[in-house]
């Protein structure tokens, strides 16, 4: 595997038990937090060279990251984390088409 994808895994992991801390002190509110990703992932996608230039991978790449922070702050396991190939399951198990490609 490339290092620079294990290293954005990494960040990702990093990026959600940030989050998580900041729920749990009290800094913000799950719903913040998923309203600021979904906030992302919207300006990720209406990009217009995302529709126009890029293929769908191309598309579900861009907007995964969004997508995996939303999905570890809906799904809060025992120990406060779950491992990354765990979220981008669920991730990819949740993923609607497009609506350019229905």
């Amino acid at each position: 595997m490339n290092t620079a994808n294990l290293q954005l895994e990494g960040l990702y992991l990093v990026i959600a038990a940030m989050h998580e801390t900041m729920i749990r002190k009290g800094m913000v509110t799950r719903e913040e937090v998923d309203d600021a990703m979904r906030a992302a992932e919207q300006t990720a996608m209406n990009d217009n060279r995302s529709i126009e230039n890029l293929r769908p991978a191309e598309r579900d790449a861009l907007a995964f990251p969004a997508r995996l922070l939303r999905m570890a702050n809906a799904t809060v396991a025992d120990d406060g984390a779950l491992s990354f190939s765990a979220l981008a399951r669920r991730v990819g198990s949740v993923k609607m088409p497009y609506d350019d490609l229905r």
